[in-house]
């Protein structure tokens, strides 16, 4: 022991100069306080220990979870790309709370700042744990078994016996070859054989390096779920639209109700094809009137002229031009001829009604604004398949048209077309416009069945109801990134479940040759050692049929008694300390 300056003692070899005075005279302590200064991390320090908490799991895990929260603001409010009107409407409404979720970026959260900021820092956190746990991995992987300790008391299972059956070097063969796989009922382990100092004959195995590799995989397919998300984000488009019975549409951009696409999307890539929904079928259940099944029959016309004949239902979408078309929803759309007062047709035409509960009771709009009397008109109501008029009012009792009627209220003045606002088509601005109302102030009401004309009250003119077709509402998506997300997502199933329920384990065995001191003849002493990474039940199993497998073994039910070379009181520790086998770098995300 060396004698410190200030009285105290050292170790031998132990550098304290750090203690002394600093050049200039300058002592790193405060000459008040005593305390020693704190070294300064500097820009680089500082940067590498960001790095290292971006890449480390904890972080990754705060990520994934902060980008799911992060990702709900989507499905609670209106979404630009997708309801525009709805966010209108929204902001109108909470003129403060809208202005202020607008500038946040609510309304288009996946293309806002913050959520671009989650998606890549989980991004760089996956790209920087990858690459040095693969590398890591590598080099595991060609790397040998950790050699044998030379205590085995320590282990969790261990076991041991003498025996004059066998030479330590058949012991260490048939260890070898057990454990290599070439016995039915082991695994197959990386072996090492050797030779020690003292003679004795080791066999190092070690299996599981699958564990690692699930983990690695797992990782490799969330980055490419990422990857895959935000390319199809960029590529894809989307559009919808309403086709009633007897039309149909093209893919065209003009052509559908609303369309979305990428930033890296060109509208001249559209694949032309076009639609013809020929008829539409419901069957529902008569007691309860349950949805049983839906089932739009439509002519597909492919670019190269080609006709045929589809059926599009739910969960079995239509597949063309690379895209799929799924059948969203339907509804009724009464065929009516609004007549003004000089008995001009002013609108002709199917007027879609969207259903609002499971008997079909459906709201629509009418608006004529081709009058030539020059008053608008607007006609809003209710579409009722099966109506049940009585005292309070009426009522849809079944969702199929056996007894149809429509209930509708009439309006006229200006419908606000010409303001250059876009307008809801299933909503009717009456702030412009007088409702029709009875001689008792009540507001007049039309009930129209099919086949039948009913004048417009104040000489507005006359409504028809011709006919009663179908229609469809169609989604249509393209993304080229779907069957990649199914595959990382497959790998990543994969992935985790390979890390789970792969154990990693080591084993060990020693044989070597006891002297007697009487002349008797040598005996081979064995010792069997296994360690797990964790909790494994399943390492005494194998440590087991390894020790039935070897010649000489006894059987024993109880635990083995520890070899009596080693020394008694010995306290646990890590066994792996003695002879540290590969290391795959950062633990287990």
């Amino acid at each position: 022991m060396a004698r410190r300056r200030d009285g105290g003692y050292r170790p031998d070899g132990i550098d304290d100069s750090f203690t002394d005075a600093q050049p200039g005279g300058a002592d790193p302590r405060d000459g008040a306080s005593g305390q020693v200064a704190a070294p300064q991390i500097g820009a680089v320090g500082l940067l590498r220990f960001a790095w290292r908490q971006l890449t480390s799991m904890r972080v990754a895990l705060m990520l994934l979870t902060l980008l799911a929260v992060a990702a709900v603001p989507g499905s609670v409010f209106p979404q630009q790309s997708q309801s525009p009107a709805d966010v209108a409407q929204l902001i109108a409404d909470h003129p403060t709370a809208g202005e202020w979720l607008e500038r946040l970026g609510f309304f288009d959260v996946y293309a806002s700042v913050w959520f671009s900021a989650v998606y890549i820092l989980l991004f760089v956190s996956l790209v920087g744990c990858i690459l040095p746990r693969t590398a890591a991995h590598l080099r595991a992987l060609r790397s040998a078994p950790p050699r044998t300790p030379r205590r085995f008391a320590r282990f969790p299972v261990v076991d041991g016996w003498t025996t004059d059956a066998a030479s330590p070097d058949e012991i260490v063969d048939v260890a070898a070859r057990t454990l290599r796989g070439r016995v039915p009922g082991l695994p197959r382990f990386r072996v090492v054989t050797g030779t020690e100092a003292d003679g004795a004959r080791t066999v190092s195995a070690e299996r599981g390096y699958l564990r690692e590799s699930g983990n690695l995989l797992f990782h490799m397919s969330l980055l490419g779920l990422l990857v895959s998300f935000g390319t199809g984000q960029l590529l894809e488009y989307r559009g919808q639209a309403i086709v009633t019975e007897g039309r149909g549409f093209a893919n065209a951009v003009v052509d559908y109700d609303t369309f979305e696409s990428g930033a890296l999307f060109d509208d001249g890539a559209l694949e032309p094809f076009s639609m013809t929904l020929d008829r539409f079928e419901s069957e529902f259940r008569v007691s309860d009137a349950k949805a049983q099944d839906f089932a739009a029959y439509v002519t597909v016309r492919g670019s190269d002229g080609s006709t045929r004949q589809e059926t599009i239902k739910v969960n079995h979408p239509l597949s063309e031009a690379g895209a799929k078309v799924y059948l969203q929803g339907n509804g009724f759309a009464p065929d009516v001829t609004v007549r003004d007062a000089a008995g001009e047709i002013a609108f002709s035409g199917p007027v879609p009604f969207l259903p609002e509960d499971d008997v079909y009771t459906s709201q629509g709009v009418i608006k004529v604004p081709d009058v030539s009397t020059g008053e608008q008109i607007g006609l809003v109501g209710y579409f009722l398949p099966t109506a049940e008029v009585s005292d309070g009012g009426a009522r849809s009792v079944f969702p199929q048209p056996f007894n149809p009627l429509l209930v509708l209220t009439v309006y006229s003045g200006d419908l606000g077309l010409d303001d250059g606002v876009p307008q809801n088509v299933y909503r009717l601005e009456t702030d412009g416009m007088t409702q029709a109302v009875e001689e008792d102030g009540s507001p007049v009401t039309l009930l129209v069945a099919p086949g039948e004309t009913v004048d417009l009250p104040d000489d507005l003119g006359t409504l028809e109801f011709s006919a009663l077709p179908r229609f469809v509402a169609l989604d249509l998506r393209h993304d080229p990134t779907l069957v990649w997300v199914l595959v990382f997502a497959l790998g990543a199933l994969l992935g985790v479940s390979v890390s789970l329920f792969t154990p990693r384990r080591r084993v060990w065995v020693r044989a070597r040759t006891d002297s007697a001191d009487d002349g008797a003849t040598p005996r081979t002493v064995v010792e069997v050692a296994g360690l797990a990474r964790g909790d494994d039940s399943g390492l005494q199993g194998e440590v087991d049929a390894l020790v039935a497998a070897l010649p000489g073994a006894p059987a024993h039910d109880a635990p083995p008694e520890p070899p009596e070379d080693e020394s008694e009181g010995t306290p646990p520790h890590d066994p792996t300390q003695d002879h540290p086998g590969p290391s795959t770098g950062k633990a287990d995300r």
